[in-house]
């Protein structure tokens, strides 16, 4: 145990939080891939190994990622931010199409999906960390400071909503809370915004998904007027929730899991509270409220702007996306594919969630050793 706590700088609560998200996660994929192994005729192990091996990938990822020098991710975001933009475009009119949107790219050889607003996602943010921290002294000069920055959030957050208009407003979200944290002025972050609103009104009424937008809205306000197939996915998981009680059934004895579409990602949170009851849910909501807890407490001490705004976008990034996902298990949000952060079945998403968790904690790591070398200083003097 020792020897684990040595090799793991940084925070180690986060790194506790990490490993209990991740034993979860191999639970509950376990238990609610029962079913789709037996559509796809595989042993009932098939999925939990192979997201067994993208959780310790990830690890692995996190791991290094916490060795580097978090200004190392200052110097690579600019060609990262480059790379991503063919990239999404890339995708947007020839990328895989599952589930009527186009959102992923199909890894030769491997033959792995890959879904590009993840990387263009960890790109922005530190694009902006990057900017923002550069610019800081003539941020209010419109051309010089504040358009680069404009170009970039519209850019992306306007070539993943065509077909994941979910995704991308997490990411403005976030965008403009950095926005607000970097002192950019009201009157940009309102240009800002106001972009924003235009680009989210044109994909909702002339995207090419409009009418699934539509649809999910109608049967989220207004559940008893429409057909009863619209509302499948929430029925389902209020079944799951309302059975599971406050302790569960207990692992592995989901019968919703037989019902929901994708049990194993968008709506994994539904099968844990079914399993390990409202207890298990609210234990998954206190992982994240720590998890963000340490990152505030992180941007607070960190005497440099860059690490600050950076653990701010991730952290916030990955603390927004996991509410909404259980929001949507529970009703309180219309349908979105957005999985459960670190829980969810996925694959190359769990490794960049993971780079994500890797940075934060990279910075945390140079943050402490900083705070040690001025202690040691202190107490020379």
């Amino acid at each position: 145990m020792n020897w684990i706590l040595q090799q793991t700088r940084g925070d180690k609560w986060i790194w506790l939080v990490v490993f209990a998200l991740s034993m979860i996660s191999v639970l509950a994929v376990y238990s609610s891939t029962g079913t789709l192994a037996y559509k796809s005729d595989v042993n009932p192990f098939h999925f939990l190994i192979k997201h067994g091996t993208m959780i310790v990938a990830g690890l692995a990822i996190m791991y290094f990622a916490h060795l580097l020098d978090h200004r190392y991710y200052s110097r690579i975001a600019q060609l990262l931010l480059w790379l991503s933009i063919p990239l999404l475009l890339y995708t947007l009119f020839f990328g895989s199409s599952i589930n009527n949107a186009s959102r992923w790219v199909t890894l030769p050889i491997i033959n792995q999906t890959f879904q590009s607003s993840d990387l263009a996602k960890l790109a922005l943010f530190m694009y902006l960390a990057r900017s923002i921290t550069k610019r800081q002294e003539k941020i209010k000069d419109f051309k010089e400071g504040f358009l680069p920055i404009f170009i970039a959030v519209i850019g992306v957050c306007g070539l993943i909503a065509p077909a994941n208009l979910s995704t991308a407003l997490m990411i403005f979200g976030t965008s403009m809370l950095l926005l607000l944290i970097g002192r950019v002025s009201f009157t940009q972050m309102a240009m800002v915004g106001i972009a924003g609103a235009i680009l989210v009104a044109f994909v909702v009424f002339f995207g090419p998904r409009r009418g699934v937008y539509k649809a999910r809205v109608e049967a989220f306000l207004h559940p008893e007027m429409v057909h009863s197939d619209k509302n499948y996915q929430s029925d389902q998981a209020k079944i799951a929730i309302a059975t599971g009680g406050l302790l569960g059934k207990g692992p592995g004895n989901s019968t919703q899991r037989n019902f929901l579409p994708s049990p194993y990602a968008d709506f994994v949170y539904a099968i844990i509270i079914e399993e390990y009851g409202m207890m298990g849910g609210l234990i998954i909501l206190a992982l994240y409220l720590v998890f963000l807890y340490r990152c505030v407490k992180i941007v607070s001490r960190s005497p440099k702007a860059f690490g600050a705004l950076l653990a701010a976008a991730l952290s916030f990034s990955l603390v927004i996306q996991a509410f909404a996902n259980m929001a949507v298990a529970t009703n309180l949000f219309p349908v979105t594919g957005v999985a459960l952060p670190l829980v969810s079945m996925g694959g190359t998403s769990i490794l960049f969630t993971s780079a994500a968790f890797g940075i934060i904690l990279s910075i945390s790591r140079d943050l402490e050793e900083a705070e040690k070398k001025e202690s040691t200083t202190a107490a020379t003097v």
